[in-house]
């Protein structure tokens, strides 16, 4: 699979905090936190499974190369992934853990040119995706100076990181992820806990809600908790989400029309990518207003009838999950 197929990763989408300091860098090299396409060997369109849905045109086994993957590792329909069915794809962000295994962990050597490297590679793709997407967080935290209470326990969390992504294959191989992400989720709760505290008055938790094509235009909802929460085609044109947790939410197809998310905590591209918005839409520094935004495509579609579930609108179908599985 392959969402936009970057060159250089974008600003603020390194290991670095935006609130960090020349000290905290030093002697340090920084971590791509955003999918480099031109330097991975295609890995996403490769090692991930994928089942027929809304989301995607065919099924796909793991370790499998999709059927679109051209010699070069490039994707065959990038421009047409939409219009061909392959809507997942172009929401998918890797956080650079693509340009890591192939360029770093695996030296440059792609699994075409050394096979007997294809099936270790394609394990330690998900992992490292997973390393990469904490570090993303990390760094997020480390960019919020209401956060400072959590900071030296955050630099601990980078450095550990990347530690780990910097490692040969077989030190990736045996991490402990749902350990390490426990952990490390400890901190991020603090972050998200510490900069919604900012917001006067008594903000709303709405952890792990279901609020599936929830009514929510124009909602005040600065400064909740939205983690985890099922936001899938929830109505939040307008919603003023600032300083707001969204550090897991699914906004499949949400309408994030008119919304300020700016100052919003853990918001992600790939959240963004499944959304609908538009260019009223307020979003953080080092998050990028996704293309399909432009025509107001819904990255799921809604049915074309039946009633709404207070009686009203169009129906809201809950889509069928056939994204790639988290390990």
């Amino acid at each position: 699979m392959a969402n936009e197929q970057h060159d250089t990763p974008a600003d603020g989408e390194r290991t670095r905090g935006a609130g960090a300091t020349d000290d905290d860098a030093r002697g340090r090299p920084e971590l791509e936190l955003r999918a480099d396409c031109s330097r991975c060997f295609g890995l996403c369109c490769v090692a991930l499974p994928f089942a027929a849905s809304s989301d995607f045109a065919r099924d796909k086994r793991a370790g499998t190369p999709c059927h679109n993957l051209a010699t070069d590792f490039r994707c065959g329909i990038h421009r047409r992934l939409r219009d061909e069915g392959y809507s997942g794809c172009t929401v998918y962000d890797c956080f650079g853990a693509g340009q890591q295994v192939s360029q770093v962990t695996f030296g440059g050597v792609d699994w075409r040119s050394a096979p007997e490297s294809a099936g270790e590679m394609f394990e330690v793709f998900p992992v490292m995706r997973q390393l990469h997407e904490l570090l993303r967080y990390v760094a997020d935290g480390l960019g919020r100076p209401e956060a400072e209470p959590v900071h030296a326990g955050l630099r601990a969390a980078r450095t550990r990181l990347e530690g780990l992504v910097g490692s040969d294959a077989s030190t990736v191989l045996g991490t402990d992820v749902p350990a390490l992400r426990g952990e490390i989720n400890t901190l991020l709760v603090q972050v998200g806990d510490l900069v919604r505290a900012e917001v006067p008055g008594r903000t709303k938790n709405r952890r792990g809600a279901d609020l599936f094509g929830a009514r929510l235009a124009g909602a005040d909802l600065r400064g909740a908790s939205l983690r985890g929460a099922c936001l899938i085609a929830a109505d939040l044109q307008r919603a003023d989400l600032r300083r707001t947790d969204l550090i897991g939410a699914d906004l499949r197809d949400a309408d994030l029309s008119g919304a300020d998310l700016t100052g919003s905590v853990f918001l992600t591209q790939p959240q963004l990518n499944a959304a609908r918005g538009d260019a009223a839409t307020r979003l953080p520094p080092g998050l990028a207003r996704p293309d399909h935004w432009k025509d107001g495509e819904a990255s799921v579609a809604p049915a074309a009838d039946g009633g709404g579930r207070s009686g009203a609108g169009p129906k809201r179908v809950r889509p069928r999950r056939g994204r790639p599985r988290r390990p």
